[in-house]
């Protein structure tokens, strides 16, 4: 692989803390690292591949061209070849050699493809022995993690949910969907939410294999934190909780409540997505109780002191579900503030107010 690091020198503050980071890199992906720099792409490959720190020190074998011209002239070293005079190599091998000694020089321009990121990370592991534990499926997974990282981090995007598959020898793998409340692209993270949804996963077989699966990124750049408090910050923290309660519990356990038009009250609100909001406007209403209970209840009228109220509510012709009910703001005997609505001459209590 070929990088072109000269802008990234200020950033690291220098060569060394860039290689440095470069290395332990490599080393968390489990990935040993030849590392060859150069002034030119074809300088650096060289050097790379022969581990020599000099260029003159790389070997002509490399060159791949000419190997029986270069030993009948004792010539070893790309050193060796530069001291020869030009015009004698030139009548005497091949054209390609020159031209690679130039590249390699930078005399003779080199251009190269530039390297497009995929729009979707997709990514497998064969593991060394078949795992039958979710802490060994895991520290396996943040080896993919860190390379999914690394993909967002190139595109400075994010995603908002992951899938993990556990191959097995014999049946259909074991699809893991993870669900973020809101982008991201640290390795930590998502490796929080991972440990999560495999700590409740009981491995039925061992697994011997692992594919990472995410696309739809989403543009996530960095941010700066505010100096007196940090409301973005504060907002994240509360996302990446609920985002972890819905690991463990289901992605169903935990939503955000919204208002929706619709007058009937048990029909006047939706689940939303945590941290979202239901964008239509709800309808303006009088007085609401805080408790509404799931299923009205059947209420005596002679134990209620009505304080406020009738209001009509009159809806739900067209889907069948028609309501034709008075409501009441009503005390209990007990003292309870009640909301009571009269429906075809029958009483029920239909919520509880604080």
């Amino acid at each position: 692989m070929l990088a072109e690091v000269q802008g990234s020198l200020r950033y690291f503050a220098g060569l060394k803390p860039l290689v440095r980071e470069l290395t332990g890199g490599m080393e968390r992906l489990g990935f040993e690292l030849r590392l060859g720099l150069g002034r030119t792409p074809r300088a650096a490959l060289w050097r790379a591949r022969s581990g020599q720190a000099r260029l003159a020190a790389v070997p002509l074998d490399l060159l791949d061209a000419d190997a029986e011209f270069f030993r009948s002239i004792g010539a070893a070293t790309v050193g060796d070849l530069m001291r020869l005079p030009r015009e004698g190599l030139a009548r005497r091998c091949s054209a390609r050699v020159l031209e690679d000694l130039d590249r390699a020089r930078g005399t003779r321009p080199e251009p190269r493809t530039f390297f497009v990121p995929p729009r979707r990370f997709s990514a497998a592991l064969d593991l060394p022995a078949d795992v039958a534990h979710a802490e060994g499926v895991l520290f396996a997974a943040r080896r993919l993690l860190l390379q999914l990282e690394g993909t967002l981090a190139a595109q400075q995007a994010g995603i908002r949910r992951f899938e993990l598959s556990l191959v097995h020898r014999r049946g259909d793998p074991t699809r893991l969907e993870i669900g973020l409340a809101s982008p991201a692209r640290d390795a930590g993270r998502l490796g929080h939410l991972l440990r999560e949804r495999l700590g409740r996963l009981p491995l039925a077989q061992p697994v011997q294999a692992l594919r990472l699966e995410a696309g739809d990124f989403t543009a996530l750049h960095g941010r700066s934190g505010g100096m007196f408090g940090d409301a973005a910050a504060d907002a994240e923290d509360w996302l990446q909780l609920v985002e972890r309660l819905r690991a463990r519990l289901g992605r169903d356990a935990v939503h955000g409540l919204a208002l929706y038009p619709e007058h009937r009250p048990e029909l006047a609100w939706r689940n939303v997505e945590p941290g979202e909001w239901e964008p239509r406007e709800s309808p303006r209403v009088g007085a609401r109780p805080a408790w509404l209970l799931q299923r009205a209840r059947p209420a005596a009228p002679e134990g209620l002191q009505l304080l406020a109220g009738p209001e009509r509510i009159e809806s739900g012709w067209w889907d069948g579900d028609d309501a034709r009910r008075d409501y009441f703001i009503a005390r209990s005997a007990s003292g309870a503030m009640l909301w009571v609505y009269r429906e075809a001459g029958e009483w029920f209590v239909h919520g509880l107010f604080a």
